[in-house]
């Protein structure tokens, strides 16, 4: 037996017509007649009563119109779900992210992501841009979101953003007196740091080795949210993202520390594993994330 004698079988089973049955298959009465004759054949039984005008199932045929009736029954719901999926009604996305843009540009576009597509279950990984680019590679993800450097040759990359880096320190620093202070003049100050393998760490410490210069670092915490709380604690001074600080620095928090020779811009990255089928569902999520 084989799903296209089943398929012939069926079609003229619910037809109860040969002629019909070709019809609906559209092809042509002889060799739907020939199928079923060879099917009957192979199973060595007649599954019709051939009559006048179209035929009469046999108990065998009966027996198995049940089974064909079901499976074909699954392959309608298999073509249905996948039609769903390819409208985006169902499935799954797995998203990585650093911990910048997890904690202050994802959410937003995960709420309307959701809006938009309820019947896709995102599954959402948090971590250092290191950590994120090796689930990627690993295939833990579909999609990635990180800041800082990308040199890996099966990583592709393209640019969806830019964020702007500044110096915070607590309100009542003395730097505060001497604004705007040069580079130089920050690396006298004990700095608080992300941990290695930090996107933002990286590219702090390239923009400073461009101009010969080292931050002192006292401390490395992996998490925005403990430096913050760090620097407002009087142990030092950060440079961190612009959007992480905004409620810190409207509530008096912290303040930012204009430098007068340096600029520092990085790059937010939209990450794929090169060579890699994206879904329709990575393909609107990459979409949204530029919109």
């Amino acid at each position: 037996m084989n799903l296209n004698h089943l398929a012939i079988f069926h079609a003229v089973a619910q037809e109860r017509s040969v002629t019909l049955g070709a019809e609906r298959l559209h092809i042509s009465q002889p060799a739907v007649s020939k199928q079923l004759q060879e099917l009957e054949r192979s199973l060595g039984v007649p599954l019709f009563d051939r009559l006048p005008r179209g035929v009469r199932l046999t108990e065998a045929g009966e027996l198995l119109e049940v089974y064909a009736r079901r499976l074909f029954a699954v392959e309608a719901e298999a073509e249905g779900a996948l039609a769903e999926l390819r409208g985006l009604e169902r499935g799954s996305l797995s998203v990585g992210a650093s911990l910048t843009i997890g904690g202050y540009l994802l959410p937003d576009i995960l709420a309307r992501f959701n809006k938009k597509y309820p019947g896709i279950e995102l599954k959402v990984q948090m971590a250092n841009t290191d950590e994120v680019q090796e689930r990627l590679l690993g295939g833990e993800l579909d999609v990635a979101l990180t800041e800082g450097f990308v040199d890996h040759p099966e990583l592709e990359a393209d640019t969806f953003d830019e964020d702007t880096m500044v110096v915070i320190a607590p309100p009542y620093h003395p730097i505060l007196a001497e604004t705007p202070v040069t580079a130089a003049r920050l690396c006298e100050e004990p700095f608080i740091m992300r941990e290695e393998g930090s996107g933002t760490r990286a590219v702090v410490e390239r923009a400073f080795a461009a101009k010969d210069l080292t931050l002192r670092s006292v401390m490395s915490l992996g998490s925005i949210e403990a430096i913050k709380r760090t620097v407002a604690a009087g142990v030092g001074l950060a440079m961190v993202s612009g959007l992480s600080v905004v409620m810190e620095v409207e509530a008096g928090k912290v303040v930012t520390v204009p430098i007068s020779d340096l600029t520092v811009r990085r790059p937010l990255h939209r990450l794929y594993l090169r060579g890699r089928h994206r879904s329709h569902a990575a393909k609107a999520f990459s979409e949204m994330v530029s919109s």
